[in-house]
């Protein structure tokens, strides 16, 4: 098992290490699964060129937005929660970026956590960068779950509003058959807005990037929070301008209004984010020091370094 050697603030330029983050009873460690990183100018295209340029501590070496994959391990009281489940087993280059994943399993078990000892599986959503270790095929190529002994949770509007596969092949295929095999799970947990669907843990369903893309606000005992909000911000340049969208967003006439609702929380005492997609920053919180929302990383330690890079 790993235990932390060193405590830092990453860079948000970098693809993330796998860190770990304590607050009262609560431990939260970020399983990193892999690298990924976008061109700007395809993935956040309504990002002006000129924020880039006057931000190039924003980009990696190769004028690229570090976004790491995987998923956020809540641990309290023996019960252990994993917020996503990364991007699987990808290599892939294309015109609006690189991936390169495949160890979230090998990430846990570093850390000394194996896949049967998780209780539930919660999604912000159903895109492939989120789900792709949910389920795994044994050698009748039939796809079962691959935290055997948890409940996958999911908002009804994300579920409901998943295409029906027709196409039969391709990584399009693929990922509906995961939305196919979740619909037919005998463990899944359907949820709705500001529902417990842990002890301490309310989902905040958060439509814009997808149909019914779901934050989760994590409680402690001594009532400090910690927002995971998936995907409605993919980079903290979205913080200050909410009406910046991404490529993937189903419905970006709705994103600004759920990134409005998440930074009133955020912005709220003792309150912390983690942003999946937030390079080497994962943790941190929002000020506003200059009258504008800003994302100020901080501290965590650090258990492993980043365990692939792209």
């Amino acid at each position: 098992m790993i235990t932390a050697e060193t405590a830092n603030v990453g860079k948000l330029s970098n693809q993330a290490a796998v860190r770990r983050l304590q607050l009262d009873d609560v431990t939260f460690t970020y399983i990193v699964d892999g690298a990924m990183a976008m061109e700007p100018q395809h993935f956040l295209s309504s990002v002006p060129a000129e924020y880039w340029a006057d931000h190039p501590d924003m980009l990696d070496t190769n004028g690229r937005i570090a976004m790491s994959a995987g998923g956020l391990l809540v641990e309290r009281d023996g019960f252990r929660l994993l917020i996503d489940a990364g991007l699987g087993m990808v290599t892939m280059d294309t015109g609006v970026g690189r991936g390169n994943s495949g160890d979230f399993l090998t990430t846990l078990a570093a850390i000394g956590v194996d896949k049967a000892g998780i209780d539930l599986l919660a999604f912000t959503h159903l895109h492939g960068d989120h789900t792709g270790w949910a389920f795994a095929t044994d050698t009748k190529g039939e796809p079962h779950a691959t935290f055997q002994h948890a409940q996958y949770a999911i908002a009804d509007t994300e579920l409901a509003n998943q295409p029906v596969d027709h196409t039969g092949a391709g990584q399009e295929h693929e990922q509906l058959t995961i939305i196919e095999t979740l619909r037919q799970s005998t463990n899944l947990k359907v949820i709705h807005d500001e529902q417990e669907v842990a002890p301490g843990v309310v989902a905040l369903v958060t439509p814009g990037h997808s149909p019914g893309h779901t934050s989760y606000v994590i409680a402690t005992a001594s009532g400090k929070r910690l927002i995971a909000f998936g995907d409605t911000f993919h980079t903290p340049a979205q913080m200050g301008y909410t009406g910046w969208s991404s490529a993937p967003d189903s419905d970006p006439h709705a994103v600004p209004a759920a990134r409005e609702r998440l930074l009133t929380e955020l912005s709220e005492p003792d309150t912390f984010g983690f942003g999946i997609h937030f390079g080497d920053q994962p943790f941190g919180q929002v000020r506003h020091d200059t009258g504008a929302a800003e994302w100020h990383p901080i501290e965590t330690a650090v258990l492993l370094p980043p365990p692939r890079t792209c």
